[in-house]
């Protein structure tokens, strides 16, 4: 199976800077895909950024040229680096990988499962 891990979250002024990171691990054939998302308290989970196995890029406008996310391929490894936080980026922050586990039949479709980690809480401070 395929298990994801984040850490990284805490307690921050407004101003400050967080990174979160997250782990994605088990029997994995491919990554195709892996983001951040957030749950505000009271609201919906939404976007936060994704990044493909390749690299590209996909941004929430709300965070746009405040967030950045990388990833390390060798290590399986996604990043999202948090500066000019605001309290409006408090929140519940989930990683999620799309990916293909290991199958025994050795055929894999094009787009892989969605996996989700627990979440790690981040909490800005006005």
């Amino acid at each position: 199976q395929v298990q994801l891990v984040e850490s990284g979250g805490g307690l921050v002024q407004a101003g400050g800077s967080l990174r979160l990171a997250c782990l994605t691990s088990g029997s994995i054939y491919k990554i195709h895909e892996t983001g951040w998302y957030r749950q505000p308290p009271g609201k919906q989970r939404e976007l936060v950024a994704t990044i493909t196995w390749g690299g590209t890029q996909n941004y929430a406008d709300s965070v746009k040229g405040r967030f950045t996310i990388s990833r390390d391929n060798t290590k399986n490894m996604v990043y999202l680096q948090m500066n000019s936080l605001k309290s409006e980026d408090t929140a519940v922050y989930y990683c999620r990988s799309n990916a293909n586990p290991i199958s025994s039949s050795g055929i894999y479709p094009l787009t892989g499962n969605d996996y989700w980690g627990q979440g790690t809480q981040v909490t800005v401070t006005s």
